[in-house]
């Protein structure tokens, strides 16, 4: 989760970010190294902190940091300290100045009945309006994570057990929400009653995992059991594992933004590989946006599957006209306006002999401000091309995302704003196109969006949101709209 305080989307990081994933393990005795090799797998869905709480039967240990999980959690010291046979972990994204340890996951507390640490993807869309009601009768918040606010329902509920405890808290909860908590005795997870965010179980050789992607599974040789189901909660004990569903049945309505870039592309996500619908993507794409060109150049690196399909569809040569430094973070340099017009360029450099004299199709996934893509589309023009186009693998993005995605209010997304045809003059390109909303749904397997009852939440395309915001929409308006769209 970011920080309340957080200062909004950075205008240095033109895109979007996933703010959390989520590991655990109950049943091996190295469990803290398993879930730090879970939490490697998906660090593309936070890069700047992360945590692990482990048990050993007697007492839990903590480590929370900032920074990368090869930064820290690598560390033979480190991994020591994380003693025990079950473990939950999360990495995290904030934004820019909301690093701070206090809101690293996952959070710890000491309850009466015992220690609790929950771990969460996604934001919560009433947590303001619930921790003032919980402040008012005399919770104390050391946080300004919304994860904070589940931990105080669960100790303050009046149910007797911790899984009714558990069941009494998130259903106080609205919004989108994946999470992770350990216990004494157990390891629970649930997903939000609509399944905005991805949580699957595995199993390693008898122990039980839980994870924000398949990939996760992959990287320490698990097997994949299954997606949990929208609204369901699991117990995994020492006498196996219990399901629980303690919401009203609702439509599901998963992230379809998961698809076009958040998730990993070797991952499966409800089913579906997320390469595969990512050349989907590119082949729609290709159909709706058709362009005499020379030659496809992916934005790389999330622009490649959609360019892939996007170039065998159209029967033109795929190259990599746009090579990616994969050795730059966000944070490497803080340049001086003397120097600023460069930052693109320590991400990102052509490769003038494929592009120069050539006809480009640009894809990228999405566009958010248009600053980045106006630079990347100078830095092409300037190795030669003859002309260039960009082809865009979703739809224009004119809302902010509620549901655990850094976005920058809706006023500055660029599309909110421009028409195509003035987003196109704006980044300087010969043409401009996007995949529609519905060849975005049949590019994951549907016949078109049911405009009735959409089949994803796809809100940042639409502004169709599938819950309340109530801590915009309450009278008190407690939480600003560019506020909320910073959390995660």
């Amino acid at each position: 989760m970011a920080d309340a305080n957080d200062t909004p989307f950075s205008s240095e990081d033109d895109r979007f970010h996933d703010e959390c994933g989520v590991f655990g393990i109950f049943g091996r005795q190295d469990a803290a190294a398993i879930v730090t090799l879970g939490l490697h797998a998906l660090q593309h869905r936070g890069q700047e902190a992360a945590g692990i709480v482990s048990f050993d039967g007697q007492q839990f240990h903590v480590e929370r940091h900032v920074g990368l999980i090869g930064d820290t959690f690598t560390k033979k010291a480190v991994i020591d300290r994380l003693k025990g046979h079950r473990a939950i972990g999360h990495t995290r994204y904030a934004t820019t100045g909301g690093t701070g340890l206090r809101n690293v996951q996952p959070l710890f507390a000491e309850l009466a009945d015992g220690g609790i640490a929950v771990a969460h993807n996604c934001n919560l869309t009433n947590a303001m309006t619930v921790q003032r009601t919980l402040q008012k009768q005399g919770s104390i918040f050391t946080s300004t994570s919304d994860t904070e606010t589940i931990l105080h329902l669960i100790a303050t509920s009046r149910e007797q057990d911790i899984n009714s405890r558990f069941i009494d808290a998130v259903r106080q909860i609205e919004g989108a929400f994946s999470l992770v908590a350990l216990t004494a005795k157990k390891m629970i997870g649930c997903r939000d009653p609509m399944g905005i965010r991805p949580l699957v179980l595995g199993d390693l050789d008898g122990a039980w995992i839980l994870a924000s992607e398949t990939c996760a599974l992959d990287i320490i040789g698990a097997r994949f059991v299954r997606d949990l189901k929208p609204g369901e909660m699991v117990v995994i004990t020492s006498k196996g594992i219990d399901s629980f569903f303690p919401f009203e049945p609702q439509s599901p309505r998963f992230c379809i933004f998961e698809y076009v870039y958040f998730a990993r592309p070797d991952s499966y996500v409800e089913g579906r590989n997320v390469y595969g619908v990512r050349k989907n993507i590119g082949i729609e794409l290709a159909r709706e946006s058709p362009v005499d060109a020379d030659i496809v150049v992916p934005v790389p690196d999330s622009g490649t599957p959609a360019a892939i399909g996007f170039a065998q569809e159209a029967n033109l040569p795929f190259e990599l006209g746009i090579i990616r430094n994969h050795y730059v973070g966000r944070t490497f340099i803080s340049p001086g306006d003397s120097i600023r017009h460069m930052g693109v360029k320590l991400k990102h450099n052509t490769n003038r002999k494929m592009i120069e004299g050539k006809r480009v199709v640009l894809v990228d996934d999405s566009i958010v401000r248009g600053t980045t893509s106006q630079k990347i589309v100078q830095m092409v023009r300037d190795a030669g091309a003859k002309e260039v186009h960009m082809r865009i693998a979703s739809p224009p993005t004119r809302a902010s995302c509620f549901y655990g995605v850094d976005t920058p209010e809706a006023s500055k997304l660029l599309a909110s704003r421009m028409s195509v045809e003035e987003m196109a003059e704006f980044i300087r390109v010969d043409s401009l196109g996007f995949l529609s909303i519905d060849g975005l749904y049949r590019a994951v397997g549907e016949a078109a969006r049911d405009n009735e009852q959409p089949q994803f939440c796809d809100a940042c395309f639409t502004a169709q949101y599938p819950t309340r915001l109530v801590d915009v929409e309450g009278s008190d308006n407690i939480r600003t709209l560019s506020l909320l769209a910073n959390n995660g």
